[in-house]
């Protein structure tokens, strides 16, 4: 199923809907006020959404006139991972550092912020600074389904409710210079991520599946487009770390709620500052390109759809990189 929260234009009110093309049929009408993380506990929900959409009665809308909002608008956590060896092993090539060898022997993540969701189709509005070396990064993500604490590898698969594209906006040069000081990111990445366009249970994917002793991986096509031209290419099954592996490290001594977004990570050759690096490497008079006012990123991962979204400057000056003492 693809499973979708969306607001029919011009009218505030969330609703969730299964998505099957042309049309959304709205879930509210069957289980009530309810948003997708609700859905997605309840027993045997795929069936009994299943039973429900068979209803000629049951309110439907094409896609093309509702506004699809991020897949779960307020999670309840966003950790991103670092499950690709290509992107962070020529990433830390351009910078001239070797490869670290602790990458194969644990899955890493960072917690961002899970209050700065967007979805398909909208519009991002970002501060001057934003824009200094502005980046997108091309990922996919999870939605854990059912919760638990210590989950080991072998069962974490029954805790994904399903999956999404993930666009991980950077500010580059906030980024750069923050973790200098060995914290991880933070304001470089807090301010804009999408997700969408819906959550696609993990039956729809059981057919791209590869199987492994350390968690499925799925043969999935990913690519990321700037203003139509195609700059990224990768493949989801090159994640060198599972979602399996990643929940089992994530779920250490602590709880995994219901709506928490855990992301792949980037794949290789999925954001600018990789491509602009081994380019620059290549051909040290190479001109960096970097994601500009008014353009439009749309990234497409197969069997996931696409998302779309145009970024835009704010007219603020405000600027904390002047703030710098």
């Amino acid at each position: 199923m693809k499973l979708l929260t969306y607001k029919i234009k011009n009218l505030d009110t969330e609703q969730i809907g299964v998505f099957q093309n042309p049309l959304v049929y709205n879930l509210n009408n069957c289980f009530g006020d309810i948003c997708l993380i609700d859905l997605i506990q309840i027993e045997n929900y795929q069936d009994k959404v299943a039973n429900f959409i068979c209803n000629e009665s049951c309110l439907k809308h094409d896609i093309e006139d509702i506004e699809i909002l991020p897949t779960i608008p307020k999670p309840n956590s966003f950790r991103d991972a670092y499950a690709f060896k290509q992107h962070v092993e020529t990433s830390r090539k351009n910078r001239g550092v070797e490869m670290i060898p602790e990458f194969d022997e644990f899955p890493v993540f960072y917690f961002s912020n899970h209050n700065a969701m967007y979805g398909d189709g909208q519009e991002i509005e970002l501060m001057p600074d934003h824009f200094q070396k502005l980046d997108y990064e091309l990922e996919f993500a999870i939605v854990i389904g059912k919760g638990g604490r210590n989950i080991l590898s072998k069962d974490a698969e029954n805790h994904i409710a399903g999956f999404c594209i993930l666009n991980d906006l950077s500010a580059r040069k906030l980024q750069l210079e923050e973790m200098k000081l060995n914290l991880g990111p933070a304001k470089g990445k807090d301010f804009a991520n999408v997700i969408g366009p819906y959550l696609v249970t993990p039956d729809e994917l059981e057919p791209r599946s590869v199987d492994s002793k350390t968690g499925k991986r799925y043969d999935l096509r990913m690519s990321c487009y700037v203003n139509g031209e195609l700059l990224s290419e990768g493949n989801a099954r090159d994640m060198n770390w599972s979602f399996s592996e990643i929940i089992e490290r994530a779920s250490y001594g602590v709880e995994l709620f219901p709506g928490d977004i855990i992301g792949s990570g980037t794949v290789g050759k999925g954001c600018l500052l990789e491509l602009n690096g081994t380019k620059k490497r290549n051909n040290p008079g190479y001109k960096e390109r970097w994601i500009e006012e008014n353009d439009e990123i749309e990234m497409q991962i197969e069997g996931l759809g696409k998302i779309t979204n145009k970024i835009v400057k704010s007219d603020s000056n405000h600027s904390i990189l002047k703030l710098k003492k």
